[in-house]
């Protein structure tokens, strides 16, 4: 009784070491990126920012209120590109981990997914960088009252960036969401199609909270929103075809 204690919390111990190590080689990780792209912060920074630039009114330039915002926001943003590109070695280490407590079909779905999720959350702030940023500067800024200048705060346009980005990538996950609900039980794919007029509203009401109040900037988001959520239901359907294959076989 005694020896089975000490080797269950010997192996506790062991899994606890491991997920140190495993943590500690993916912020070696993220510092590795961050100091290879360091010299190149304000080249990242110029070039996340360049369509709002590209929409401001001749003359106008971006602004820094605060004395150290010209050094931290180049540096918070480099910083948080390094984090996106360790991205897929972090998850690898996170499926290292937890892989040896997986079933063998369990793997086999879980594989695509870690895959997928982190070309969709790519997917959303390359649509967000390339597509909306240049439509959404744009209406802002033709909208300016007569002998306002425009010029935006660099920190404010990088939180903004920021929170864009982050709210594109998750609403790019609707896939990976609806086919983790139905591989779970938790939903049939008939019963998600059923209710498609409620997604397409709420797609739109997220789109409404998320962009400039004009129906077709909303429907650039709204409409990659429904077509993911369809995405999610015929890998589902996929899914559960294969699934019934293999039992009648």
């Amino acid at each position: 009784m005694v020896l089975a204690e000490e080797e269950k919390e010997l192996t506790l111990i062991d899994h606890l070491v491991e997920l140190r190590d495993r943590i500690l080689k993916c912020v070696i990780a993220i510092v590795l990126f961050f100091l290879g792209l360091f010299y190149w912060a304000n080249d990242i920074y110029n070039y996340i920012a360049l369509p709002l630039v590209q929409a401001l009114p001749e003359g106008s330039t971006m602004i820094a209120i605060d004395p150290t915002s010209p050094f931290f926001a180049p540096f918070k943003l480099t910083f948080y590109v390094s984090f996106l590109l360790a991205a897929p070695y972090v998850l690898y280490q996170l499926w290292s981990f937890i892989a040896p407590g997986l079933y063998k079909n369990e793997k086999a779905v879980a594989i695509p997914l870690f895959i997928s999720s982190v070309i969709l959350f790519y997917a959303g702030i390359a649509f967000a960088r390339y597509v909306l940023f240049g439509i959404v500067f744009g209406f802002f800024i033709s909208v300016a009252p007569e002998g306002i200048q425009v010029a935006p705060d660099i920190s404010s346009f990088l939180s903004f960036a920021l929170t864009i980005f982050f709210a594109f990538g998750i609403a790019f996950e609707i896939p990976i969401a609806v086919f983790l609900c139905i591989w779970a039980g938790l939903a049939e794919p008939d019963s998600l199609s059923e209710k498609r007029p409620y997604v397409v509203v709420g797609c739109f009401v997220i789109a409404m909270l998320l962009t400039p109040p004009d129906p077709f900037t909303q429907s650039m988001l709204a409409l990659p929103m429904w077509a993911l959520f369809e995405l999610g239901i015929l890998a589902g359907r996929l899914m559960q075809k294969k699934q019934e294959s293999s039992v009648a076989e």
